[in-house]
């Protein structure tokens, strides 16, 4: 379950809805590479309705770290081409590992995100409060979509929703998103992770 619900994590960085036309593709673009860093709570609701809470840390091109809350025991990180998933229910010390470019989150992760490029976007829509696009790996659609939106004035990513290959789908909703003057090495190395937690 908790690899699905990483690699379907949805996010909103709440905002008031603004009212306006479609954003183009390469409007979100250029505000997706906008991010460097970011850290906001959240709020997770699992594709069994279950919720969880805890810490996002975003450090762009393909970093990312989700701090889960007690009374969850689990830590995912995205740092040096791979995902990273420490479970205290099966594998508190050592990381279950998976390649980042498999995940549909290697969409916004990646050093240069270009939503127009051919056959990445399957969708692009506007449900007359957000934009709503909806992304996959044009090469690997197998490994799942992303599903992201927008609201403008200035443009917000309020939501994504991720759905891994098997088709499960988890929403998780953001605070207050805040932009950090810098974020730890340490925070997205899943190597120091496993050296810190074996002592």
């Amino acid at each position: 379950m908790y690899r699905r619900t990483f690699l379907a994590a949805a996010a909103s960085f709440a905002a008031s809805p603004a009212f306006a036309d479609k954003l183009s593709l390469n409007a979100l673009s250029k505000y997706l590479n906008g991010i460097t860093l970011a850290q906001t709570d959240f709020t997770q609701i699992n594709d069994d309705g279950s919720l969880s809470t805890g810490t996002l840390y975003i450090r762009r091109p393909g970093r990312m770290r989700f701090e889960y809350n007690p009374p969850e025991d689990l830590l995912v990180m995205a740092g040096g081409g791979q995902v990273g998933i420490f479970d205290g229910k099966s594998n508190l010390r050592s990381a279950e590992r998976y390649p980042l470019r498999r995940t549909p989150l290697n969409l916004i992760l990646e050093k240069n995100v270009n939503l127009a490029r051919r056959n990445m976007v399957v969708g692009h829509d506007f449900d007359g409060t957000a934009t709503i696009v909806r992304a996959q790996d044009p090469e690997h659609p197998e490994y799942g979509s992303l599903q992201l939106k927008f609201t403008s004035d200035p443009i917000e990513l309020r939501q994504w929703v991720v759905t891994d290959g098997q088709g499960s789908r988890t929403t998780v909703v953001l605070g207050q998103l805040t932009r950090p003057s810098s974020l730890r090495d340490s925070l997205f190395s899943i190597e120091i992770e496993e050296q810190t937690r074996g002592k």
